[in-house]
Formats: structure tokens, C-alpha cells, sequence
């Protein structure tokens, strides 16, 4: 068992407390701009960078990925909780909780069972066209609120886009000035010196010009007061119909956050070369998902941005998370009126490039040039999550998945093997198209498992192969198994109808390579009864054709 906070010592320590103070400086402007984005106020925020990020950096096996909620779950949040209440009522803070705690559940139940392979489903286009769309969405609300005009953030993205259009006339030329600036300060400290928290000083520094100069009284809109003390434990009371309302969100944001984090945690593991536990990480995000609705919060995911950042400031542990925890709670018990001021155009800043690259421009660019109809699928998914909705957005993108899996296994490999003439040899060459691997002896390899979506094509490829030798000219099929490592019911069915083809044939069948799961699997099914399996294609092509005409099948300097 991984002891918590595994990988401090006294040599690295304060390092990691720099790296704290420094995630400390970014996490709080964000958060209470994803707060405002899930449609909560931003006590919301920020009480999920205190219970829940303790309990999940004791219990995590990552020693890097950062748990916190992000601008791809806020806009989750808001677009599934928006139609079920009004965007700040009692009933939608009350709803967030609720989903929160479902998605814990659901981590949890993924860790029991160990079903975080379901994620994979999740391939790159899909994500990159699911969290893209949700990321132009939510840029439409921070686009509004750096032009100082109002919108409908409960609105669908075209009424979102309609009332920027129809309110530029109000457009606050203060507003505007200072996200200008804001965006120029948070672009250029990121590319020439990423180490300073440029988040918190632009906060900083256009709170400082609001009140010195009193901008909030010509039009400019600030965040206002924020309450006082530490997270409250609670529990959402709502009705039954209402948690199952929100079970199709959860599972999209427990998917998302899946993929995401089991995929970054990976990374940075073998990157530094500390262990990593999959299912551990799961149930690290069911708890604190769960301690997220029990006490404000709404549902938390992992923060690649974030991960990244503390990996360049040198840090390896988890310990940064627990000085983002204190530095919050201390935040909200004796600094809240400093927040107060903060200019909403510079929250809106802050998100907004925050998003840029969730956008995910330069990866359609790279799928357009890579594979089209993989661009197809995120765009697709894309547009659907962008115009209907992030729920039929998720939906859809399993679809795809699955389309895009039933295409590529429908048409795998399937090669008649030809035989090189050397004795000691088992892994055959491809043959030319109408020949046989040796007289009267055609080995074909399948390199996919045996499944519903390729049985037919197999058993039309095994026929077209043999008829393409010509009549009488095969009377042996060995099947090379070596690449199939399972056979389902409906592939046991075409093959089953293959055997009958073969037997009306006299064409005797057997088999080699044969992987010890898949044998038992092949006998389970019935497709394998009194036919030969052998240890390699060489031995099958030995023993079922004659010497004498072995030796004349062989090239003339092997005779």
C-alpha cells in the first residue's frame, strides 16, 4: 500500500511548497471563474480546493495529477443542471451537489469493478470534439463578460451567441480596456516566463485600478461580496425523480474525467518512473466527489493545465495540494473582502485563455492531415455537443466510437501464407493473390479476433482463396490463430457455416497457433471437435503434405 504524500522528503520540501504557494496563485482566480461558468457562486469554487482536494491527494496513487474542477465540467454542469432549474436558485446549487455525489458513486463503482477501461472509448477525436464544443460555449460567456455586456448563461450556445450580438451596443469601452490588457498581460507572461502566477496579478492589478479609480461605479461589473467562513457539510434533499434526472450528466462527466486523468496520470508516471494504480485513482475521485456535494462544491475532474504547471515547477508529490487547501481555507476565513472588487472582464480574461487550448484547433488540424474520417468523428461530435447539447453530445460519441471500431475491425488482415522453404521456420510470408502456402495446402491468417463485425468477411476471404487456386487444387485449410484472441457467438456462427462450405468440398480443416484462451473458447463454441491443431504453421504444411511433393515446393537451391 502507497503511503500518502509518497515521494516527500526533507531534501525536496521546499520545492514543494513553492510549487504550492504557485498552485495556490493559480487555482483560486480559476476556480471562481468555473464556478461562475457551472452557473454557482464562487464560494462553490472554492470550497472544492479544500476538503476534496485533501482527501483525494492522501488517497491518490499520482503523486502529480491535480483534482479540481475544470472550464470543460463547468460548462457540463451548467448545461445539464440548466434545464431542471434557474441558473443561481437554491434548487440548482442543491442539484450541482447532487450530481457531484453521483459521479462519486460512479467512480467508486468503476474502481470496485475495475471498469475504467470504459474510457477508452473515449479515442482523441472524440474528446477533442466533446471538450472543443463545450469550450466555445463557454467562450461566448467570457467573450461577453470582457465586452461588459449581458447575457443568458443558461441559454443554449445559438441563445447565448444571439443576445452577445443583439447587446453589442452596450458594449463598456472600461470593460473592454481592461481585458485588453488582462489577455495581453496572461499571453506574453506565458510565453516568456510561465513560472509567474500572471492569473494573480492581473487580478490583483485590475482590482487595484477598479477601486482606485472607482470603474465599478461607471459600468464595470465585479464579482461582489463573497461569504465568509468554511465549508459547510451538507446534504442535497431532493426528489427521486430528480437524481435520476441527473444520472445521464454524471456518467458523462464521470467518463470524461476518466479518460483525462487516467490518461495524464499514466503519463507523468512513466515519465518520472513512480507507480501508478489505476483503480486506486478512481476511487480517489469518488471520494472526492463525494466530499464535494457534502460540503458546496459541484463535481471535480482532473486539471491537465494545472498537472503541467506543477510539474514544471519542479514538484513530485502531492503536498502542493494540501498547501492549496490551507491557503484557501485561510482565504475564506479572513480574506474575502479582498475579493469582492475583482473586475468580472478580468475573470473573463482569465477563463478565456485559460480555454484557448481546449478548443482543440491545432488537433483537427493535425487529425484533418493524419485521418479524415477520424476528424470526421470529432467534428461531428463537435457540432452535436456545440447545437444540442453536452448529453446527446456524449451519446453520440459512443456511437461514433463504436462505428469507428465495428469499421476498422470489419476489415482486418487476412493473408494466405506462403511458405519460405525453410524447415525451422513457423511465421510464414504473405502470398501472392491465387496461390497456396504448399501443394494442396492453403494456411490463411486472421490478425483480429473473431467477432460479429468480421466472421462473414473471413469466411467470404477463406472461400474466395480457395476458389482463387482453382478447382481440386486445395485440400488441406490450416487456420492461423496466433493474432486471435477471442471468438465470439455470432463469429462462431460464420465460421460454423464456413466448416459446412469446406466439408461439401472435401477440404479438410485444422488449425495452429492456437493462443490456450482461445482453444478452450474454440472447443466451448463447438468449432473445434476432431480437427488438428498444430504448435506452428511449419509442422501443419510437414504433416499434411507429402515429402516428396514438399521437396518440389521448395526453390531450387534449398533441393
Amino acid at each position: 500500500m502507497q503511503r500518502p504524500l509518497a515521494g516527500l522528503t526533507r531534501r525536496n520540501f521546499l520545492t514543494e511548497l513553492t510549487a504550492g504557494v504557485t498552485l495556490l496563485a493559480i487555482a483560486i482566480p480559476l476556480n471562481i471563474g468555473y464556478a461562475q461558468i457551472a452557473g454557482l457562486p464562487p464560494t462553490a469554487g472554492l470550497y472544492a480546493l479544500i476538503v476534496p482536494t485533501i482527501v483525494y491527494a492522501l488517497v491518490v496513487s499520482s503523486r502529480q495529477l491535480v483534482a479540481s474542477p475544470d472550464a470543460a465540467a463547468a460548462a457540463l454542469v451548467a448545461s445539464s443542471i440548466g434545464g431542471l432549474a434557474a441558473a443561481g436558485s437554491a434548487d440548482y446549487a442543491t442539484l450541482a451537489l447532487a450530481q457531484a455525489i453521483i459521479c462519486g458513486g460512479m467512480f467508486v463503482l468503476l474502481a470496485v469493478f475495475k471498469l475504467g477501461f470504459l474510457a477508452n472509448f473515449l479515442s482523441k477525436p472524440i474528446l477533442v470534439g466533446f471538450v472543443g464544443g463545450l469550450a466555445l460555449d463557454i467562450m461566448v460567456s467570457q467573450v461577453a463578460k470582457m465586452l461588459g455586456v449581458k447575457i443568458d448563461s443558461g441559454k443554449e450556445f445559438t441563445g447565448k451567441v444571439a443576445d452577445l450580438i443583439g447587446g453589442l451596443a452596450t458594449i463598456n469601452l472600461w470593460a473592454v480596456l481592461i481585458s485588453v490588457c488582462s489577455v495581453a498581460v496572461l499571453l506574453l507572461g506565458r510565453r516568456y516566463l510561465r513560472a509567474i502566477p500572471w492569473a494573480l496579478i492581473v487580478l490583483v492589478a485590475t482590482t487595484l485600478v477598479v477601486v482606485l479609480t472607482g470603474l465599478d461605479q461607471r459600468g464595470v461589473a465585479v464579482l461582489g461580496e463573497v461569504p465568509a467562513g468554511p465549508p459547510e457539510l451538507t446534504w442535497p434533499m431532493i426528489d427521486w425523480s430528480l437524481w435520476l434526472a441527473l444520472i445521464p450528466s454524471a456518467i458523462a462527466l464521470t467518463l470524461v474525467t476518466t479518460a483525462e486523468g487516467l490518461l495524464v496520470s499514466r503519463s507523468y508516471s512513466e515519465k518520472h518512473g513512480y507507480p501508478f494504480h489505476a483503480n486506486r485513482d478512481l476511487f480517489a475521485f469518488g471520494i472526492a466527489n463525494v466530499a464535494a456535494g457534502a460540503q458546496g462544491s459541484f463535481a471535480v475532474g482532473s486539471s491537465t493545465s494545472r498537472t503541467a504547471a506543477m510539474d514544471q515547477a519542479g514538484s513530485r508529490t502531492q503536498f502542493p495540494a494540501l498547501i492549496l487547501a490551507v491557503g484557501t481555507l485561510l482565504l475564506l476565513l479572513f480574506g474575502t473582502a479582498l475579493l469582492a472588487d475583482i473586475p468580472s472582464p478580468a475573470i473573463g480574461a482569465i477563463v478565456g485563455v485559460a480555454i484557448i487550448p481546449l478548443l482543440g484547433i491545432r488537433d483537427f488540424i493535425d487529425l484533418w492531415r493524419k485521418d479524415r474520417f477520424e476528424f470526421l468523428i470529432g467534428a461531428t461530435c463537435f457540432l452535436v455537443t456545440l447545437f444540442i447539447g453536452s448529453i446527446p453530445g456524449i451519446l453520440v460519441a459512443f456511437v461514433l466510437a463504436l462505428i469507428n471500431i465495428a469499421r476498422r475491425a470489419s476489415n482486418p488482415a487476412i493473408d494466405v501464407l506462403e511458405s519460405s522453404g525453410d524447415p525451422g521456420e513457423s511465421l510464414l510470408e504473405d502470398a501472392p493473390a491465387g496461390t497456396v502456402t504448399a501443394p494442396g495446402v492453403i494456411v490463411i491468417r486472421l490478425a483480429a479476433p473473431l467477432f460479429f463485425a468480421n466472421g462473414a468477411v473471413f469466411s467470404t476471404a477463406v472461400k474466395d482463396a480457395i476458389r482463387s487456386a482453382g478447382d481440386r487444387a486445395v485440400q488441406h485449410l490450416v487456420v492461423d490463430m496466433e493474432a486471435v484472441t477471442d471468438v465470439d457467438v455470432t463469429g462462431a456462427e460464420s465460421f460454423a457455416s464456413l466448416k459446412d462450405w469446406l466439408a461439401a468440398r472435401s477440404v479438410s480443416l485444422s488449425f495452429s497457433r492456437v493462443r490456450p484462451n482461445t482453444l478452450h473458447r474454440l472447443t466451448s463454441l463447438g468449432l473445434l471437435t476432431s480437427e488438428d491443431v498444430y504448435s506452428t504453421n511449419r509442422s501443419a504444411i510437414t504433416r499434411l503434405v507429402p515429402s516428396s511433393a514438399e521437396r518440389e515446393s521448395l526453390p531450387k537451391e534449398d533441393q
